[in-house]
């Protein structure tokens, strides 16, 4: 939860307004869903906290190197699913028209006392 919130406010000092947090459809969760005007965003946050008095993690541990093809398959099957959605009447405006949709992954580290330590934005993951 930490590190979607960090990773929000990150998209947000870039331009970006957070259309959707924690989306459900049936197909999974989409952690933020953000738009800048032009730029539909659908990003995915791994969140990892450093043990004890450590300041980074382990190598291998990093929260970017577990992304998989698996995950770019499933992130890109629930854009479809929310896009293709019928929003309330009275949340139309959640549907932008974007000239861009773009796939990001953004990792998050956090100490022990959830103070960030590193924020990594992989723009167009996939």
């Amino acid at each position: 939860m930490r590190g979607e919130q960090l990773a929000a406010a990150h998209l947000e000092r870039l331009g970006f307004t957070i259309l959707e947090r924690n989306v459900r459809t049936r197909h999974g969760e989409i952690d933020l869903i953000a738009f800048d005007g032009r730029t539909l965003v659908f990003a995915e946050v791994k969140t990892r906290r450093v043990a004890g008095g450590r300041r980074e993690l382990p190598p291998g541990q990093e929260p970017l190197a577990t992304l998989r093809p698996r995950q770019r398959a499933r992130l890109r099957r629930l854009a479809v699913a929310w896009l293709s959605a019928t929003p309330p009447d009275d949340d139309r405006r959640s549907r932008p028209t974007a000239r861009t949709i773009r796939f990001d992954a953004l990792g998050v580290v956090l100490d022990a006392g959830e103070k960030l330590l590193r924020l990594d934005h992989l723009e167009g993951a996939w």
